[in-house]
């Protein structure tokens, strides 16, 4: 009698025992190992600062090459997309890039583009190429790793300071397929010094502050769960 009565405590704690595994999954989900979301930039805010160190960019009028990101030439527009007309090409091309993503809004994202901005040209000053691998697309990445190995080959010292950024404007924007590009036009006040080995100052001026105007290009696959977008191409105005 006794085996029988012990025999239902062990179905007892079994069976509590698994109500709590269940609920303890629903509290804490599934995610395992090193399955972290990488950070989005353009989902954050980014203070600006007068220290932050950054660095005028190589080859402005650098494109992403088409084998990076283009689709299949059979691919479908998405009939949301097809719906968007009217108004000027960059409403036309904002409204597309909306309907394919609902979590897309200008504001938010311009926010992004100067944290982005700012972080770019902050790890390109310090050299880090690693850094910026995941920020860039291909080609844009060789040229900026190329000109991190030239100025370490001339043991030079880049030096440059972001004043401000006083202008953020979306200027393009297109869906093509199913990735979306977004142009910006960044106008920043910085101060740009080159340093030799022995710390003299060969190019720039300590005390000079000067306006210069960027125009960079981001892109994201609307389909992708990666919510990033990567530098395509950079360039200066025509």
């Amino acid at each position: 009698m006794s085996d029988g009565f012990q025999f239902l405590d062990i179905i007892l704690f079994a069976a509590v025992a698994a109500f709590f595994v269940f609920r303890l999954r629903g509290v804490l989900g599934k995610r395992m190992g090193h399955d972290k979301p990488p950070s989005d930039p353009f989902r954050k805010r980014s203070a600006e600062s007068d220290d932050d160190k950054v660095i005028s960019l190589p080859d402005r009028n650098k494109s992403e090459s088409d084998e990076d990101l283009a689709e299949p030439a059979d691919a479908a527009e998405e009939p949301e997309a097809q719906e968007a007309s009217g108004g000027t090409p960059l409403e036309a091309g904002l409204m597309q890039i909306k309907l394919a993503d609902k979590n897309f809004d200008d504001e938010p994202f311009l926010a992004g583009a100067r944290a982005a901005f700012e972080m770019i040209i902050a790890t390109f000053a310090n050299g880090d190429a690693k850094a910026l691998r995941p920020l860039l697309s291909n080609d844009v990445y060789g040229d900026f790793s190329g000109a991190i190995a030239e100025r370490s080959a001339a043991g030079q010292v880049l030096e440059t300071t972001l004043v401000g950024i006083n202008e953020a404007e979306i200027i393009e924007a297109e869906l093509q397929a199913r990735t979306a590009f977004v142009t910006i036009k960044f106008v920043s006040e910085q101060i740009n010094v080159v340093r030799d080995k022995k710390g003299e100052v060969v190019e720039g001026d300590p005390t000079g502050v000067t306006k210069i105007t960027d125009i960079w290009t981001f892109a994201r696959n609307m389909r992708s769960r990666d919510p990033n977008w990567t530098l395509v191409a950079t360039r200066s105005p025509s």
